[in-house]
């Protein structure tokens, strides 16, 4: 069968054992006879497919538009309710109260949990085991501030013991009827039943007031936590971004340098997309929400001192959550001998002054089979991600992203790290 390569596929059937040629299939940390692929699923069909390999398949990559090679492709996600950001204003009384957890989200379909991209969590039979047939929606969780501990086991294909630090905290039943009260009342009877040995139902309680809000926190975020999630009552699980769920956190205020800008992308085209900026300690990170139209039209000069709003640091001492707010006029701009006098937006992505100090050592891979040798790289410095690729020898091409947060750039470096691999890509030493 002819895949994405100069070179087609082969498919067999040995004894009842279907295999592929293809580096999806080689690479999977599976039984033999329970690997596929899309190339099996194209001839045999997705039923067939899922009745020989005994389980669910994993939901078929939507490939977006536009994409280069580099990029990947990304997957559909399931329904998930997805929170707004409270406004400091609404009043929360009566709300129901828990905390936000810094872990992975997981959507269990009855099945198999699938991230909010849809991408397969590769849990163990043992995890799993207990846990109803219906949808459950909640979040793989270690600790506080063991987020990117957490991404480090989940992301893992091998199904290793690992997972015993995990667990798998439920906040919602996208499925069950009625209103939160009922589908909490759900939750507990469900859970109960199955008994399983790596899941809890994550505990709410109601918020009394805005003084009660503040009190909780103020202590949650002092033992460590994210935050709150604030839940209506009586609502309804719906799909999307919704207003009955919201998200309450602290944010700091602090002081940056700018050293560069980003190009917009989209609807921010021939613009600024985001601002490269530099802490008094060397980390550099970009900014890229917050701005008016008139502000990425006209964007602060490079070696103005800005303020930006975060939430906290990550382990790397880089900025979560970064938010612009204000060029710091009452701060002198940096002398030219020592920042370069601004320069326009670039037409390459990123435009970055002055020595950098990314976040993150370059992650390289490569893949040569047949006449195809190509190399991927992608590397991280706050919530930007750049990814450089091309034939192994030549300069090739490269391409930054910005992300919300820092935590978003890593889920998807995470994301086409494994896709890479799947299609065949060996990581190797720089």
């Amino acid at each position: 069968m002819q895949g994405s390569g100069s070179k087609p596929y082969l498919l067999k059937n040995s004894g009842g054992v279907y295999s592929c040629s293809c580096p999806a299939w080689r690479n999977q940390s599976i039984a033999i006879e329970k690997r596929t692929c899309k190339h099996l699923r194209k001839l045999r069909g997705d039923a067939a497919e899922e009745t020989r390999t005994g389980g669910a398949l994993p939901q078929r990559p939507v490939k977006s538009s536009g994409t280069e090679d580099g990029e990947g492709e990304e997957a559909s996600g399931p329904p998930l309710l997805l929170a707004e950001s409270w406004d400091n204003a609404a009043d929360l009384s009566d709300w129901w109260m828990s905390e936000k957890l810094d872990g992975v989200r997981a959507y269990w379909d009855g099945k198999q949990f699938l991230s909010r991209q849809g991408n397969l969590y590769h849990a163990p039979d043992w995890f799993v085991e207990g846990l109803p047939s219906e949808p459950l929606d909640g979040e793989l969780w270690i600790d506080r501030k063991k987020f990117q501990r957490t991404v480090s086991i989940v992301r893992r294909q091998d199904k290793n013991d690992l997972w015993n630090e995990v667990r798998f905290l439920v906040f919602d039943a996208p499925a069950a009827t009625g209103g939160f009260e009922d589908r909490l009342a759900y939750l507990k009877d469900a859970l109960a039943k199955g008994a399983a040995k790596f899941a809890r139902q994550h505990p709410h309680e109601r918020c009394k007031s805005l003084d009660a809000l503040r009190a909780e926190l103020t202590r949650v975020e002092t033992l460590g936590g994210e935050g709150l999630m604030l839940r209506q009552p009586g609502s309804k699980y719906v799909a999307g971004r919704s207003a009955t769920l919201l998200k309450v956190k602290t944010f700091h205020d602090a002081e940056a340098i700018v050293v560069g800008h980003q190009a917009g992308a989209g609807r921010h085209k021939g613009r600024l997309g985001a601002l490269l900026v530099r802490l008094p300690d060397g980390t550099d990170f970009a900014i890229g929400t917050g701005f008016s139209d008139r502000e990425r039209e006209n964007p602060p000069a490079i070696g103005a001192a800005v303020t930006f709003r975060y939430q906290e640091l990550s382990d790397a001492g880089v900025p979560r959550f970064p938010s612009w707010v204000a060029v710091r006029h009452d701060v002198p701009v940096t002398e030219a001998k020592t920042v370069p006098a601004r320069k326009p937006l670039a037409s390459t992505p990123v435009t970055i002054v002055g020595n950098t100090k990314p976040a993150t050592k370059p992650r390289y891979f490569e893949f040569v089979e047949g006449n195809s040798s190509k190399f991927w790289e992608v590397s991280q410095a706050g919530s930007t991600m750049t990814t450089r690729w091309g034939r192994i020898g030549s300069a090739g091409q490269s391409k930054a992203k910005v992300f919300a947060d820092e935590q978003a750039a890593t889920s998807a470096i995470n994301d086409l790290v494994e896709e890479k691999t799947g299609q065949g890509y060996t990581e190797r030493p720089r």
